[in-house]
């Protein structure tokens, strides 16, 4: 053997605490980008996307979608964790936080939400190949960290209301990398997500109301009743059934569809009558168990869509 050959043995490992520090700047960066959210936002993209192809678009686009989706809404987050440091430096729920915590120093979180937005646009653009596409992540972009958190957040009880527009961009963008042009089909799933929003998110600000009042980030239940605030998520819920329903004359959908949309929508509607039940006679809330419900609706929904297209094909061999 040659005098200066290495067996493996004789190469040195990587140090053990290296290895564990870069794993922890790692889970920092992936943190900036809230991947729970990030979930929540392709879980109504693909479905969009199969209802546009009536059927299932090509491996590369969904693929190439959900990864453009997932970088843009990385970076809109990182955008928010940056700009909302000083929220989260107080509040309780968020104290845990990489900017909190110093696991990121802001000026390399402003850094990379920026190269998050920079890769984004040009995978949408050069990649996936749709410069509408493009330019609607650019706005979901824009709107969530220019309009929601530096504009709405602090200023109007309604933040979420407007602001949550942001998250209903998902579906857009699916719908325009596929077809390169918008109608009324995705601008009704839109307004669902956007009905959905505030029922969806207010239970967790009830939650936290404290949180956000030490913050002063005026939240409708740190400026409102809680009675005021169960009545408006039953007004917003319930327009949420009404447009979910629209678009079974609107799209075509199956009667399988409306069954669900209806049964899950009334079954949502009513979690919310009762919180408001709850807020008339003092009982403990328990507002996060709607919080969960309302993301079980919300999957159940665009599930139903998602399968919406291959229905009448499996009910026809049931048949048989």
């Amino acid at each position: 053997m040659p005098a200066d050959s290495k067996t493996p043995t004789d190469i040195p490992a990587p140090s053990v605490g290296r290895v564990l520090g870069a794993t922890r700047v790692l889970k920092a960066y992936v943190a900036l980008t809230k991947p729970r959210i990030i979930e929540l936002l392709l879980i109504t993209t693909l479905p969009t996307m199969v209802l546009a192809a009536d059927g299932w678009p090509s491996l590369r686009l969904m693929v190439a979608t959900l990864l453009g989706g997932f970088l843009s809404a990385g970076s809109a987050n990182a955008f928010n964790s940056y700009l909302d440091r000083d929220i989260d430096a107080v509040m309780k729920r968020t104290q845990g936080r990489p900017l909190v915590t110093g696991a990121v120093t802001p000026r390399a979180a402003f850094i990379f939400a920026w190269v998050l937005a920079v890769a984004s646009t040009a995978w949408f653009y050069w990649i996936v190949g749709s410069p509408l596409g493009t330019l609607l992540s650019v706005i979901a972009i824009l709107l969530y960290a220019v309009g929601y958190t530096m504009l709405l957040k602090r200023r109007t009880s309604q933040n979420i209301v407007w602001g949550g527009a942001a998250g209903c961009m998902p579906v857009l963008i699916g719908w325009a990398v596929v077809t390169e042009s918008l109608s009324w089909t995705p601008v009704v799933l839109f307004l669902i997500i956007f009905f959905w929003t505030p029922p969806h998110y207010w239970p967790l600000a009830l939650k936290f109301r404290n949180d956000y009042a030490h913050a002063e980030v005026p939240m409708l239940p740190v400026v409102a009743t809680p009675v005021k605030v169960a009545k408006e998520m039953i007004m917003y819920a319930i327009a949420m059934v009404v447009v979910s329903l629209v678009l079974v004359p609107l799209a075509g959908m199956s009667w399988i569809y409306a069954v669900l949309a209806l049964a899950f929508g009334v079954w949502f509607v009513g979690g919310c009558y009762t919180l408001y039940r709850r807020t008339l006679d003092g009982s403990k809330l328990r507002s996060m168990r709607l919080f969960r419900d309302s993301i079980l609706y919300l999957s159940v929904v665009f599930g139903a869509i998602l399968a919406d297209p291959f229905w009448p094909d499996t009910l026809a061999v049931w048949q048989r």
